[in-house]
């Protein structure tokens, strides 16, 4: 596990389970995301519209459980429903470029418009409730227009909870996949220069060669590691020595972060919204066998 991405395993489980697992990552934990967006000039070449969409799509550092749905009637936003950001940029001319300069980066100030323009318009006692840099996008070096001398972007966020089921903006991962445990059974020893080019022909960890009494064997070291490349059915020697199989109920669950949450707390989530289902469906059964 690092900073974005966690890999574990999921073992005993049924395949209808792993799956429902897997989707409830993708489009039932619920995030923060820009919804609204009120334009008060944007002489930019982006139409507004594909501003706002663009916006939309940001990843916004803000723990989603501090706060409320926001009722689809509601104009207006509260401290409890809903987060404000600011990005107001203008682009003028450097006076102290150099004459005979074509760099934009030298010829323009504030030319890219970047999230880290973005600033958070606290609501209510939200100031109090969260600490100075704990609500901004998740990276602040995101392009989202560039501008020349003359132009600029004013304009006002609205950011709400939501979940990827409504608009994949709201999804918290960039990536919820899982996989089979490979298995890898040795039929007969391989040994000599045959352990050597058997070693080859799977990804790097899964066949170590180890000297036993003087002789090169081969042993399967991590069968995890195996990317099911399949080289091994090109080696007519070999592929009679070796089977590949899958366990069946192990999966091995890779998750990686859009940032706006730790990929454990995503996964933590997760399992609450399953075992929230679970409940459910328990409770229509219990209400249909006493009718």
């Amino acid at each position: 596990m690092d900073e974005n991405t966690l890999e574990f395993d999921m073992v005993g489980i049924d395949a209808a389970i792993a799956n429902a697992f897997r989707r409830i990552l993708l489009a039932e934990v619920p995030t923060m995301a820009v919804e609204k967006v009120l334009v008060y000039n944007n002489t930019s070449i982006v139409q507004d519209e594909i501003l706002a969409h663009r916006l939309g799509l940001i990843p916004i550092h803000a723990d989603p459980r501090l706060f409320e749905y926001r009722n689809q009637g509601d104009e207006e936003g509260t401290e409890i429903d809903t987060l404000q950001f600011r990005l107001q940029v203008r682009c003028t001319r450097n006076p102290h470029a150099a004459k005979d300069s074509s760099d934009p980066n030298e010829l323009y100030v504030n030319h890219k418009v970047y999230t880290r323009h973005m600033t958070w318009v606290p609501l209510g006692n939200q100031a109090d409730l969260f600490p100075e840099g704990t609500i901004r996008p998740v990276h602040d070096d995101i392009l989202i227009a560039q501008l020349r001398p003359g132009q600029e972007i004013d304009l006002l966020m609205h950011c709400v909870k939501g979940i990827g089921k409504d608009h994949a903006k709201f999804s918290p991962v960039a990536t919820a996949s899982y996989r089979l445990l490979p298995d890898i059974t040795l039929l007969e020893p391989v040994e000599g220069e045959a352990a050597e080019e058997l070693s080859q022909c799977f990804s790097p960890g899964v066949i170590e060669v180890h000297e036993v009494q003087g002789k090169k064997v081969a042993r399967v070291a991590n069968p995890r590691l195996d990317t099911f490349s399949r080289e091994i059915f090109r080696n007519e020697k070999l592929k009679k020595v070796v089977r590949l199989a899958r366990v069946r109920d192990h999966y091995i669950f890779s998750v990686e972060s859009t940032g706006v949450l730790p990929p454990d707390v995503l996964v933590s989530e997760a399992i609450k919204v399953l075992m929230g289902k679970c409940r459910r469906f328990l409770d229509e059964l219990d209400a249909v066998q006493m009718d």
